[in-house]
């Protein structure tokens, strides 16, 4: 295959950003496969360490990501098989690149709407400050463009706060959609739903 039609094919450039979601799906899909005895303990325990230490390469910046190998999954899964050997070719079983891509997606969304609604609170409260500290000054109310009633940034800065409250509650609403699990789960972490 030419250079070019690798380049073009590849995601991994813009995926990798999924790889703690697919990592975390691929841990819980192997405690899966054994506890249905698909696999053995050895080989989730290889798996295991295996994820862990990629992990680390990744965090540490020394995980070579191969556009050879096209996106995420490719690059940790054949990743998994250099550390765990046969062990790391079983994870794949019961499962379709498509339901762990989708898993993925759903994994990665949920983290980032989790930090995207901190970052909002925060917002919120600071508009919030900002109506109990100046609300009471007046400023001039405009309708189509034109002066109307008066108003007050208590009511201009209030209404700000009010519509990112709204963007929390759909925000929470898409979180909460996407713990349905395309693999047939509800995903949660271990102890407690994110």
């Amino acid at each position: 295959t030419s250079e070019l039609v690798k380049r073009y094919t590849a995601s991994v450039a813009f995926d990798q950003r999924l790889w703690r979601a697919d990592i975390e799906g691929s841990l819980a899909h192997a405690a899966m496969l054994a506890d249905r005895g698909v696999i053995t303990a050895a080989d989730l325990a290889a798996i295991r360490r295996g994820m862990a230490t990629i992990t680390e390469e990744i965090e540490k910046k020394s995980f070579e990501w191969k556009v050879d190998l096209e996106d995420v999954h490719l690059n940790i899964e054949a990743r998994l098989v250099e550390l765990a050997g046969d062990a790391g070719k079983k994870l794949h079983t019961g499962r379709s690149r498509n339901d762990q891509v989708a898993t993925d997606v759903r994994l990665w969304l949920r983290d980032a709407i989790a930090s995207t609604s901190v970052h909002l609170k925060g917002l919120v409260g600071s508009c919030r400050a900002f109506v109990a500290q100046h609300g009471t000054h007046p400023i001039p109310g405009y309708t189509h463009l034109r002066r109307g009633m008066p108003s007050s940034l208590a009511d201009w800065m209030g209404a700000h706060a009010r519509a990112l409250e709204l963007d929390l509650a759909e925000l929470e609403h898409a979180r909460e959609r996407l713990r349905e699990c395309p693999l047939g789960i509800r995903a949660e972490r271990e102890g407690a739903a994110r």
